[in-house]
This record gives structure tokens, sequence and C-alpha cells, in this order.
């Protein structure tokens, strides 16, 4: 019997895990959303900077919607991660198509009034009052209390679901959509008063 030639087994190097590993580990991708959402509410507002507030207001146009979904969208609405998430597709909505919401906010405001005064929209809600009160919203991340500013968008949201209710063009889950988004939204800010979130 010839005896067998052992060969050593090849090195891929680190490259190998790379290609294994097939990106960033989920479980660490989550907590470094949660520690930058709890440093952006709670850091914002005791350095009161009125530069941080714009800078906050302009997130998600310097760093990508992308990628803060990659960060917060997953996120359970009752935390600050998704909270964040949420307000930001709302501004982001907001810009995309503002005449559209500004028809939806005004056929919406005359069948919630109470909402109306608690969003703070200029009367009328024309596209640049609206991108101006969605943009206001998100200044108080940084200068407020964050409960109000997931009210005036929770309320916010209610009028628009209200005017697509009314001008009957959208699609049942559009309308259902908007609705939900509004009650997260509330939720989170009573989760706010309650127990600030986390």
């Amino acid at each position: 019997m010839t005896g067998r030639i052992h060969h050593r087994p090849m090195s891929r190097g680190s490259a190998f895990f790379d290609e294994v590993a097939g990106g960033t580990d989920p479980a660490m991708l989550r907590e470094a959303g949660d520690l930058a959402a709890t440093v952006l509410v709670r850091g914002a507002r005791e350095a009161a900077d009125p530069a941080l507030a714009e800078r906050i207001v302009r997130l998600a146009e310097s760093e990508g919607l992308e990628t803060l979904a990659e960060v917060w969208s997953g996120a359970p609405a009752d935390t600050l991660a998704g909270s964040l998430w949420r307000l930001f597709l709302l501004r982001q909505w907001v810009y995309a198509d503002p005449e559209r919401v500004a028809t939806e906010f005004e056929a919406g405001q005359r069948r919630a009034d109470v909402a109306r005064v608690v969003a703070g929209v200029a009367d009328p809600p024309g596209p640049d009052e609206l991108r101006a009160m969605v943009d206001d919203v998100l200044r108080g991340i940084a200068r407020g209390d964050f409960a109000v500013t997931l009210f005036r968008a929770s309320a916010f949201a209610r009028i628009v679901a209200a005017g697509r209710a009314s001008i009957g063009e959208s699609a049942h889950e559009e309308i259902t959509r908007m609705l939900v988004l509004s009650e997260q939204l509330e939720a989170a800010g009573h989760g706010e008063i309650s127990h600030p979130l986390a």
C-alpha cells in the first residue's frame, strides 16, 4: 500500500467570510439603528441647536431614504426607530407629490377640525404650506417634545386619510394605510408620554 499524499487545505482569506456572510448581521444593524434613533431624538433635544434641527429635517436627503429604511423600517411602530422611520416616510411622501397631498388635506380638514388645529397647517393648505408644515414637524424632534411631534404628524395623516375617503379617488388600501400610519404615530405619542420610547 502506497502512502497517501496529504495537502494542507487552501486558505481563502477573510474575503471568503465576506462572501459567505452575505452582508450585515441583522441584529447588529437593528442595534445600530436603535442607538442612532436614541441619539437623534434624545441628544438633539439636549443640544438645542437650530442648525442641528435643520440637519435632522434634511437627513433623508443627505443620507438617502434607502439608508434610513435599512436601519429603521423594520422597527416596531412604538419605538424611537420605528417612529422616526414613519416621520421621514411621511415627509418623503409630501415632497414627492405635494399637489395631491394639498388636495387631500384640504378635503379632509373639513371633516377633521380638531386634527387640523393639532397638525398646524396654514390656511389655505397649498403644496408649499404642506412642505413647510412637515419640515416643521421634523424640527420638533430637536427642539421640542417628541410626543407633540408624533401627535402633529398623526393629525396630519388622519386629515389626509379623511380627505382621501371624501374625494373617493384613492383605493381603499391607500386610505387604510394612511389611517394606520396616523394611529401608529398617535399610539407612539401616548407611549412617549407614559414611558419614553426606546
